[in-house]
């Protein structure tokens, strides 16, 4: 194989391929690289049985081959390599030379026989959304999908469609955050349901720019896969019943409320200083007439701040742990959001003002306060 590319072309495709490579693993191969070249084409491809990528760039291309080449040695070398040309040559031995001015290196490679085949989605059910769309929703749900693996199927996140919208929801326990948006388009008609894993859809918010282009994802019986921007992300499906968020957001809600999503930002930063990983204490939230007052209380000291609102919050007094609390208002996109109350056990949910397009919502379950927080 002989080809020489730009530096900072290969070097993106090999930062991009890279990031699903198994750091350490019984099989070789798979701490590597695949470099195809074939017309013209590079296809750096990477896998590491659950989550591959593919992406595509142009080179000259003199003598087609194919290798496996270290991903972390090969990067490290292009990060210290002259910004110029890299010329590759390899023999049917696995010696590879890279060259670029005067620095060179010689390095074994594997053979690309050794690298396993990634799982192909030809037949299923496609779906396309902007790239810009599919990345903040990502970016507005990606915190609550679960971390505990006695649940699996709750490692990632849902994704449903109606044949117009994409609706993405994750759930952990304590939380659950919600966002829909318009597709572009939808191969089927009717409902789609599938659930993307946690890690795998942290790469495709990276491989999305914010751009209106788009990302067209195919669901087939046991993988789905993102293309976007001449690369290609393939991950397993997760299997097994995810949660019926439906039947979990209360209705009816008797304390509607206003807010300043920044105002409130501020006030439960403030609050939230006395508390970390070692002292631990919820958020004392009472909403009266216009106002919220947030406190908190650990062995080093006590905080307290206002922050108004709309609307009369009745006295009610809820418990809430600070983290949860804050990455839903956070994720909210829009400058003012309703929350919705009941009593001091019930969840609070966080929506669109009235009137606004009903997008998103974030619920955060309650923690029990005692008498002495």
């Amino acid at each position: 194989m002989r080809f020489s590319c730009e530096k900072a072309i290969l070097q993106s495709a090999v930062t991009t391929a890279g990031r699903v490579v198994s750091p350490k693993s019984t099989v070789q191969a798979l701490e590597g690289v695949l470099i195809e070249a074939e017309d013209s084409i590079l296809r750096l491809s990477a896998y590491n049985l659950k989550t591959g990528i593919i992406t595509t760039i142009p080179a000259e291309v003199t003598e087609s081959g194919a290798i496996v080449l270290s991903a972390r040695l090969f990067g490290e070398i292009l990060r210290r390599m002259p910004d110029d040309m890299i010329s590759i040559t390899t023999t049917a031995s696995c010696s590879v030379h890279i060259e670029s001015g005067p620095t060179s290196f010689d390095i074994t490679g594997i053979s690309d026989e050794d690298f396993p085949e990634l799982p192909s989605v030809n037949d299923g059910t496609n779906l396309s959304i902007t790239q810009c769309l599919l990345r903040s929703m990502i970016g507005q749900t990606i915190f609550a999908v679960s971390d505990n693996d006695s649940r699996p199927i709750h490692t990632g996140a849902l994704f449903e469609t109606n044949g117009e919208e994409l609706t993405m929801v994750a759930v952990d326990g304590y939380r659950l955050a919600l966002r829909r948006e318009k597709l572009l388009s939808q191969t089927a008609p009717g409902n789609l349901s599938f659930v993307v894993p946690g890690d795998a859809l942290n790469e495709v918010e990276r491989i999305c720019s914010d751009c209106d282009e788009p990302v067209n994802v195919t669901q087939g019986e046991r993988h789905v896969t993102f293309e976007t921007n001449g690369t290609i992300l393939v991950t397993r499906r997760l299997e097994g019943e995810f949660l019926n968020y439906r039947q979990t957001i209360p209705q009816n809600n008797s304390v509607i409320l206003e807010a300043d999503c920044a105002d409130l930002q501020r006030s439960i930063d403030r609050a939230s200083l006395i508390i970390n990983d070692k002292l631990k204490s919820p958020l004392r939230c009472k909403f009266e007439d216009g106002t919220v007052s947030i406190t908190s209380k650990t062995a080093i000291g006590a905080a307290f701040d206002r922050c108004p609102i709309t609307g009369d919050g009745k006295g009610l007094e809820i418990g809430f742990n600070n983290r949860f609390l804050m990455e839903a208002v956070k994720a909210a996109p829009a400058a003012r959001v309703r929350l919705e109350l009941n009593t001091a056990t019930s969840p609070c949910l966080i929506l669109p003002q009235e009137g606004e397009k009903d997008n998103f919502l974030y619920m955060v379950l309650p923690v029990r306060l005692r008498a002495a927080e």
